[in-house]
This record gives C-alpha cells, structure tokens and sequence, in this order.
C-alpha cells in the first residue's frame, strides 16, 4: 500500500492533501493506463454529494480528457452504482469521488476496472508511481480529446437493476430509512416505494456539508429514537455513498455486518444457494459470527481489512457472500463491492421469506463482547515493529485464551492505530484493550 492508495482509494482533505493537482493527475495517470492503447476510451465519473465534489470532478475531468478519453458523467449516485454502470456502459473504468463515512470536509477518488470490481493494488500502484515521477502522458489535439456526455438514464438503470435482484415485492414493510444526506438519497427511497415498502424517510436533504453529519451508519441512534415511538419492521442507514448498511431491528437494537452475514449465509445454505457452505469476512468479524457458523456447518475465510480484499478471496474461493462489520456486504450475484441497497433488499427478503422478525433472525449468533480503541500517531509506519507493542500484544493474547483474540492494525485509510480486543466479558476487553493502547501511545510519543 503506498502513500496515496489506501484500502479504499485515495483519500483526504478536499483541496487540501486531496488537491485539484492532485485529482487532475489521478485522471490523466489513471486513464492512460486504464484504457487500452490506441482505443479512445471511456470512463463514468459519479460523486456523493460533498460540496468539494464540483471541484475534484471537475478536475478529473480534466485529467481524463487531456489524454483523449471520454467522460460518462452520472452525477451523484452511490458507488456501487458506478461500479454496476461502468460495466453496463461498456466502460473501460469506473472513479468515484467520495470519502464514504467520513465528515464534509473529506474526499475521496476510487477506481473500477471494466467489469466493475475494484482495481487491483499494482495498479494502484502503477498510478502512484507515475504521478510521483510526474510522467509526461500523450497530449491528444483537436477532434482526438476527451469529451464529457451527460449521461441521463444513470440512475433508472440502476435502480432497475437492484429491484431485479429479489423474486417479487416486499409489500406490508414500514422502513425507517436514513440516507445520511448522501448519494443514495434519491435512489434508496426509489427502491424501496418501487417494492412496495413504506418509509419513514431521514436526513435526505443534502446541502453539501451535512453528509454524515450526527447521521447515517455510523450514528444509529436517530433510528433507535423512531423506533421507539413508531410501529416499524426495521431501520436501515446507509453511509455517504452508500456502499454499506446498518440495519437496526423493530425493537431498536442494532444489526450490523456480521449478523446480517450470518442470516443471510444460513438461508442461502437451507435454499441450496451458498456455493461450497463458504462465507468470506475480514479479521475484525467478531468471533461469534465464527463460532455461529461452525455451529451451522459454514466454513468461514477471513482476509485483511476491506472490501476488494474480501472480493478477491470470493473469487479464488469461489464464495458469493463476503464483507465485512461496518456493513460492506458482497453478493457477488449483483454486484462486485459492497452495496448498501443491494444488501438491504436481501436482508428483507430473508425477514420475509422466514416469516419471522428480524430480531428473532439475529438470533443465528451471539455477539462476543468487543472493545474498539482508535490511537491517533504521527506515523503508523514506525510503530509496526516496535518491540513493546509486540510483547504487550503476545501478553494481550496469553491473558485471553482461547476465549477471545485481539488485533491491532493501522487504519487503511487515516492516521490511527486501531486496537480491537473480544472476550468473554465486557470488563476483560476493556481492561486488556487499554492496556495495549497505552503503550502504544507513550511509543508514538
């Protein structure tokens, strides 16, 4: 992983870290390796809904077109829209401009090959390599540059898509729905009235600066609050470009990646729709969710942090369900990434299917109690290899056995080192986790 790339693209503050330059170099670096010689090339751009959005797309734009390839502009829509667009447009790639649940002042760009699975780290970083050696690019003249088609029918064709992935209607559902005033806040609701499902809509008035703002996946409580007082099914709150989900049930608690996994795994499985009883996750998955799946006879793979590392592992293992805590979740039949949408009408359909609540289909594991402290560092490089954070984890992971684990990692995406310690009982990880984490702050200091 280099210094631009993380395990989500390219992110950081808007015109800032994340400058005009910097995006103009990543279009034209990106399509000139991206769409095969001698052909002219076209690549959809779609954005989230951040107001620095104008300036990054713009100078992508540029980048892409200065090298002679086209532009499908798609506007805002969630990324894995694009991802689905670029290959049904034929598109030699797909850029997406948003910094998922990160707060407004954040960006992020992130590239789909052709087929609309994300690319692969040695392009990644190829890119990086020549944007850092500034590298001349062909400068195409006259009738051969780039040029931007507006393109109408993104967003219908879409959601034409996502309906088509469940068999019949979701008829009778009531919906707490929370769009984090972000990309999928025309789309998501579309969906869902399009199925029959009736919604209690939040934070779907994007002005620029409150995506993700005390709202969306990663601040549920605003669902819990309706729940309590309105007579619902379920709640469902996507991210800034809704590419995950977290789903809270009728009696307020909430459902994240792992459960939803599991429901769904086990009902593929019953249906004779789970290829080789395997599910893919990522090293945060909780324990639980490996030992409920044991228990259901499903094999369980884990690979690092992020999606397109879970996707890469469903295709070598031949999986088409994988994803991840936060709520990134994979159906490979649909879509290559994680789609929040996608997701969301898959858990539905198993609620209806089943007959039963979804509180009672969370049932399927038990949550081991897990404590998550995030450790702001200078440089996440240095501290890899420190010999105290070593032996404090070697001493973390004797005092907890065989009833419970510990991970410390650096962000893929910000300056954190993140400690993550599961235990029997709540008191054990915390104790544990801050001890890890002390010491990992006086090193850093």
């Amino acid at each position: 992983m280099g210094k631009l790339f993380g395990t989500d693209g390219v992110r950081g503050m808007a015109n800032e870290d994340l400058s005009a330059e910097l995006a103009f170099n990543l279009g034209r670096i990106g399509a000139s390796l991206l769409v095969p010689s001698g052909k002219k090339g076209k690549i959809v751009i779609g954005r989230d809904t951040r107001i620095s959005g104008d300036l990054l797309e713009a100078a992508l734009i540029s980048g892409i077109c200065s090298v002679g390839a086209d532009v499908l502009k798609v506007g805002v829509i969630t990324t894995p829209a694009v991802s689905y667009l670029t290959k049904s447009y034929s598109a030699d790639a797909g850029i997406v401009i948003s910094a998922s649940h990160n707060p407004a002042e954040y960006n992020g760009i992130k590239f789909f090959g052709p087929s609309g699975f994300k690319i692969s780290d040695e392009v990644e970083d190829e890119i990086e390599k020549k944007i850092d050696l500034d590298e001349s690019t062909e400068k195409p003249t006259g009738g051969d540059v780039g040029i931007v088609i507006d393109v109408a029918d993104a967003k219908e064709r879409y959601i034409e898509h996502a309906v088509s992935t469940i068999f019949g209607e979701l008829d009778g559902f009531s919906v707490v729905l929370d769009c984090a005033n972000g990309a999928s806040y025309e789309v998501s609701p579309r969906i869902l009235k399009e199925l029959g499902v009736n919604i209690l809509p939040l934070n779907m008035e994007p002005d620029g600066l409150n995506i993700n703002k005390r709202c969306g996946s990663t601040y549920p409580e605003n669902i819990q609050e309706i729940i309590r007082s309105h007579n619902v099914d379920l709640g469902l709150a996507h991210d800034g470009d809704a590419d995950r989900v977290i789903a809270i049930d009728e009696k307020g608690n909430v459902v994240d990646g792992d459960f939803m996994m599991a429901i769904c795994a086990v009902y593929l499985k019953k249906t004779g729709r789970l290829p080789k009883n395997t599910v893919v996750t990522t090293v945060m998955t909780n324990l639980g969710f490996d030992l409920a799946m044991r228990e259901e006879g499903i094999n369980v793979i884990k690979t690092n942090v992020g999606d397109k590392y879970v996707l890469q592992e469903m295709l070598r293992c031949g999986a088409i369900l994988g994803g991840e805590q936060s709520g990134h979740v994979i159906f490979l039949e649909h879509n290559p990434t994680g789609d929040g949408i996608i997701t969301a009408l898959q858990l539905m359909s198993v609620i209806r299917d089943s007959g039963k609540k979804l509180s009672e289909l969370t049932s399927v594991m038990m949550r081991l109690p897990q404590v998550l402290i995030n450790i702001e560092v200078a440089d996440k490089g240095k501290l890899k290899d420190s010999p105290k954070i070593l032996k404090a984890v070697e001493e973390a992971e004797r005092k907890l056995g065989e009833k419970g684990r510990i991970l410390v990692r650096p962000s893929g995406t910000e300056s954190l080192i993140r400690v993550m310690v599961e235990s029997d009982t709540k008191e054990k990880a915390n104790t544990i986790a801050e001890e890890v984490a002390d010491i990992i702050k006086k090193e850093s200091s």
